[in-house]
This record gives structure tokens, C-alpha cells and sequence, in this order.
């Protein structure tokens, strides 16, 4: 199926973030923290309808952002011998936090920099073999003001190139216009596999707003023949919900975009799914199951 059309995809694949890596873990109590709480959030999620598990990993005890593989194991282990069907997508966007210094001193790195090259960013995927994995398409600025996200060309060609060797499907996560310019460069030079998958985020300061208008030219650029799907953050979420589905495209949802089921009133990741849902239902759309979006996407089977 082709989701570039702009058409409404009237049979959904549906993704649940469960987690993130942003500095929620203090403003809601239903965020999942633990490698325990995360796999039950994946799993209430697919049984309220996601067919994908987009997973980063928290340090038990802070709360903060992680990328410890033995915390990604204890996940990805707990999911896999559940009795619950759910494809599982794993972040690799961890290790590109770039804190310049202040004034004229813009090398002189803050304590929060963790910038590490894309082999070490994905040395949980080496080991664990998710069906899926993010990669985040180039570097943006974004807030605070002295933080800039870094993945750099070099590393997406080295990236992609490995987990076109492990078999893994990159997500290809597209910020602006010029993230996906570059992703079809990748697709062209024969660094991913086709049909290559897009999650378009908007809402991200200070990338792309989430915006008709730019949720439309960025579909329009995404190349004939790709899967795709869009989110955008805190507020946004449900309205692009409908909007994505209206271009043709698929949804994510999750408390790592927004935590919130409406004004005043906390999300878990199971009501965030079950509210995508219920509008994707009075639209007429149906969701994939695990297997139909395996399919849909063409995933190599892993362990």
C-alpha cells in the first residue's frame, strides 16, 4: 500500500511512545519509569490497540534519560515473553545531546552533553534486534537555547548501513523538509531497504510546526512507495491523529508527545490509545493488527 497518496488510510498502523526521554518523570504519575512499567505500559498499549512499542529507557532511580542496554534488555525481555503481540521500536536517538557552552565559549560543553558516534547509539539494538528502530534524519536546534541535536550525515550513513546489515528497519525520523531531502539520499545511494519507513514529528521546538500546511509538504516530499506516519507534541497529538489519517498516513500517540487525555486531566498510555482509536473509528478507519503491519511494512523476522 501506498501511503504517500493523499487520501485517508482507512487501515491505521498505530504506534504508542510510551516513555520518551524529555523531563516529564516529575509532572505526571502515570509516566513509566522502571524497565517493568515500561514493558506493562508497551503491553496495556498493544492491548488497547497499538500495533508498535516506540521505547526509550529511564534510570530507575532518578527518572532521567538512559541508554543503558541492561535496562533495554530488561524490556525488550519482559515484552518478548509476555503473551501479548506487540511490534517492538527501540530509540536510538539517545547520545546526540550537544549543550554548548555560554557567549563565546560555545566548545566549552555543559556537564549534560552526552554526544557519542551512531555505533555506540545503537549498541542495544546490536544485542537485543528490535524489529524497529528510530533514527533521527539530522541535526536542530531546539530548547534550551544552548542545546542543539546532533546527527550528523556521516553518522546516518553509518548508521543506516549497520542496521541494513542486523536486518533492523529504520524509522526514519523527519524533523524538517531537509531531514527528509536526506533521507531519500540514503534510500538512493542503497543504505535502506525499500519500502522505507517515515515518522514525520512536528511540534518539536524549533523544527517544524504543527501546522495543515506543513504536515502537507512534508507528505508531499516523503518518496512514492514509503510507509509513513506523523505525531506532534503536547496538545497537537490528537488533532494530527485526525490529520494524518486524512493525508493517508499512520499514528503515534504517547505519554513521551504529550501527557495529557484533555485539559487538566493526566494521561495514561492506554487512554491515549484507546482516545486515537475512537476518532480513528467515527473516521471510518480500522487498525492493523502486529502481524498486518509487519506485513504492511515488510519486517525481517528477528528473535
Amino acid at each position: 500500500m501506498n501511503y504517500s497518496e493523499n487520501t485517508l488510510n482507512r487501515s491505521v498502523i498505530l504506534t504508542c511512545a510510551v516513555t520518551g526521554s524529555g523531563n516529564s518523570a516529575d509532572k505526571t504519575p502515570h509516566l513509566p519509569i522502571t524497565p517493568k512499567q515500561i514493558a506493562d505500559a508497551s503491553i496495556e498499549a498493544a492491548k488497547a490497540g497499538a500495533a508498535i512499542a516506540h521505547i526509550h529507557v529511564r534510570d530507575p532511580k532518578t527518572g532521567a534519560a538512559s541508554r543503558d542496554s541492561a535496562l533495554y534488555r530488561e524490556v525488550v525481555d519482559r515484552i518478548r515473553s509476555s503473551d501479548t503481540d506487540v511490534i517492538i521500536n527501540l530509540t536510538t536517538g539517545m547520545g546526540g545531546d550537544l549543550y554548548l557552552g555560554p557567549g563565546d565559549n560555545p566548545l566549552n560543553f555543559t556537564d549534560d552533553t552526552d554526544c557519542v558516534g551512531q555505533i555506540e547509539r545503537i549498541v542495544h539494538v546490536e544485542e537485543l534486534l528490535p524489529e524497529i528502530c528510530s533514527l533521527d534524519c539530522g541535526s536542530f536546534n531546539c530548547a534550551p537555547d544552548n542545546y542543539v541535536y546532533v546527527s550528523s550525515a556521516e553518522m546516518l550513513k553509518v548508521g543506516a548501513q549497520r542496521l541494513q546489515q542486523l536486518g533492523v528497519k529504520p524509522e526514519l525520523e523527519v524533523f524538517e523538509l531537509g531531514h527528509i531531502w536526506f533521507a531519500k539520499q540514503l534510500l538512493k545511494q542503497g543504505l535502506l531497504d525499500a519500502p522505507p519507513l517515515f515518522q514525520i514529528c512536528l511540534n518539536v521546538p524549533w523544527a517544524a510546526q504543527a501546522t495543515t500546511r506543513n504536515f502537507q509538504a512534508m507528505v508531499d516530499n516523503i518518496p512514492n512507495g514509503a510507509n509513513w506516519g506523523g505525531f506532534a507534541l503536547s496538545r497537537f497529538q490528537m488533532p494530527m491523529v485526525a490529520q494524518s489519517a486524512l493525508l493517508g498516513g499512520n499514528v503515534r500517540v504517547g505519554l513521551e508527545d504529550n501527557i495529557f487525555l484533555e485539559k487538566g486531566v493526566l494521561a495514561t498510555n492506554a487512554q491515549l490509545v484507546d482516545r486515537a482509536r475512537t476518532i480513528l473509528d467515527l473516521m471510518g478507519t480500522s487498525l492493523q493488527t502486529p502481524a498486518e503491519a509487519r506485513e504492511t511494512l515488510q519486517l525481517k523476522k528477528q528473535r
